[in-house]
């Protein structure tokens, strides 16, 4: 059998932070973008919150979802940029117990193609803490499509090999020792 098809789909349990200091729920284009392709990619939206930038409330909004045993995959979009106010890496860093630095690094490679040097100034990071994946997204939904589709959906599937972070995550039927 191969490393693709070893393990059955497993739904992950996801929480979604849109960060604006404009958008409201009724216009949160991207945040409804990944509530939809989570969904239907069969994974569920157990939470979903949106805040303004301020790195205080998104690292206590964060940090809730991270302590708690029902999330199991955080995505934060907007904040990522070098605009003013933009905090999401500062605020998301000191949570992390690993960063994913190829995640960031992917990102841009892959943003390269669809906005050529711009991809620079994208600060796209992803990391573990509390066996809780966060990935941290452009507020774009350019961008959120292409981070879901490329990166975040496929390594969120137990079914993608060599390997995914499936079994990293907290409550995995794939954690050794389960």
């Amino acid at each position: 059998m191969s490393d693709a098809t070893k393990h059955p789909f497993f739904p992950l349990n996801i929480a979604i932070l849109t960060l604006s200091d404009r958008r409201s729920s009724a216009d949160d284009s991207s945040g409804d973008l990944i509530f939809k392709l989570a969904q239907d990619d069969g994974h569920t939206v157990r939470a979903r919150a949106l805040l303004k930038h301020n790195r205080y409330d998104i690292r206590a909004c964060v940090s809730s979802w991270i302590a708690s045993q029902d999330i199991q995959v955080i995505i934060i979009n907007g904040g990522t940029g070098f605009s003013a106010g933009n905090c999401t890496p500062e605020a998301i860093r000191p949570l992390l117990d690993q960063e994913v630095e190829g995640f960031g690094e992917q990102f841009r490679q892959l943003s390269f193609a669809d906005i050529a040097s711009s991809s620079l100034q994208s600060r796209a990071l992803a990391g573990l803490a509390n066996n809780t994946l966060i990935v941290a997204l452009p507020g774009s939904g350019g961008a959120c499509r292409l981070a879901w589709q490329s990166l975040i959906a496929p390594q969120i599937d137990s079914r993608t090999g060599p390997c995914n972070f499936v079994a990293h995550l907290k409550n995995s039927p794939l954690k050794p020792g389960r």
